[in-house]
């Protein structure tokens, strides 16, 4: 079978060195005991096989900022992999920066854009290339003493001030001012230099620091309703920015994946969480089949879906990008079923205190994209 994955990556990917680290500041260490490991659920045996470093659970309380954990997960996981330790990274000066591109993108577009809380993996990694980076010591985006986000008064106020700009015959220079204003009423106003570990750093000065490059980083999805090995805008509500996705064959998005965590690359992941499989409470993600009635006691028979199916799920909305989330490792069940890890931003909620075990069935017919590091790809070749 052609690789066409390879192939896409010909039209300007140019893949850097895989950089190697020793086995503690790449895996996280396992311990298998039914007390206090994420391995067991009643009815689920898992077995890891593979389980990568990741930094502790966050939840993203009343907001719709999950690609923004995600995503800062992600990059924190890729941090420590490329020998810079673990750090703890803003998810909300992201967030801030990221609903002022979003603002400026509806009233240019006169309203006919999507303003919400949602993004994607992608935009995270953008903004973060454009307006630097802060560590989570400078900016919570918690005010006022609270301790838990709520972005729907924030959501509702910034979309009812854009309408008024979208009605005006022309757009009025004050909009990013009075925006700004509403941001820093909700999230408050990030400081324009902190101090990090003993030294003074500005956002852009920190994310050089940190030898961050947004350009290292691929999307990649597999539909088949444009050409395999080609990238494409993909057509789903949160991708305001037309972030462009290469396509692959639902086999080679597989492999990829696995490939990557087999090489030492965790993986950020978008899908649809809506599927009646879907528990967060006990931490599992499967696809049963109707007659399987017993699937959140045990494992049993799955939906299989191929390509064609898959694209039908997409195509009539059963499946959409509801969340994203950070793919950390790869586990089997008692059956031999493969699972993959999954950190979620929901908080230590659930049996896996905030993990939950996402089968290679529920992965196939529900990814709608995912983003990796180059190397990975370099890697699997090797």
């Amino acid at each position: 079978m052609k690789n066409f994955l390879f192939r896409g990556l010909a039209f300007g990917l140019c893949v850097a060195l895989f950089l190697s680290l020793p086995l503690s500041a790449q895996e996280a260490t396992v311990t298998q005991t039914k007390a206090d490991n994420p391995s067991k659920t009643e009815g689920y045996e898992f077995t890891i096989d593979r389980q990568l470093f990741c930094s502790p659970v966050k939840s993203q309380d009343n907001t719709g900022t999950c690609w923004s954990y995600a995503t800062v997960s992600f990059l924190e996981s890729e941090l420590a992999r490329t020998g810079q330790g673990e750090h703890d990274l803003s998810e909300m000066f992201i967030v801030r920066n990221v609903y002022l591109d979003k603002a400026q993108n509806y009233l240019l577009r006169q309203g006919k854009a999507n303003f919400s809380q949602g993004a994607l993996t992608h935009d995270y990694l953008r903004a973060a290339q454009r307006h630097g980076l802060m560590p989570e010591s400078a900016f919570s985006g918690l005010i006022d003493g609270t301790t838990r986000h709520n972005h729907s008064e924030l959501e509702a106020v910034s979309t009812g001030l854009l309408e008024v700009f979208v009605k005006q015959k022309s757009l009025s220079k004050k909009w990013r001012p009075l925006m700004e204003n509403v941001l820093d009423t909700y999230l408050g106003k990030p400081p324009a230099e902190f101090s990090y570990q003993g030294k003074d750093h500005t956002p852009q000065t920190f994310a050089q620091t940190l030898k961050y490059n947004a350009d290292e980083y691929l999307n990649i999805t597999s539909f088949n309703h444009h050409p395999f090995g080609k990238s494409f805008v993909l057509e789903i509500p949160d991708n305001f920015s037309n972030g462009s996705f290469l396509n692959v064959p639902l086999d080679e998005l597989v492999t990829t994946i696995d490939n990557a965590l087999d090489a030492g690359f965790t993986v950020a992941w978008d899908g649809d969480v809506s599927e009646r499989g879907f528990l967060r409470n006990e931490g599992i993600a499967v696809l049963p089949t109707g007659e399987n009635k017993d699937f959140a006691k045990s494992p049993g028979r799955e939906e299989i879906y191929d390509q064609n199916k898959r694209q039908e799920a997409f195509e009539s909305l059963a499946t959409s990008d509801d969340h994203l989330m950070h793919l950390v490792g790869r586990a089997f069940d008692q059956n031999g079923t493969k699972y993959y890890i999954i950190k979620n931003s929901w908080g230590e909620i659930g049996q896996h205190k905030g993990y939950l075990y996402m089968s290679e069935a529920y992965l196939r017919a529900k990814t709608v994209a995912i983003t990796i590091h180059q190397d990975a790809l370099k890697s699997a070749t090797e």
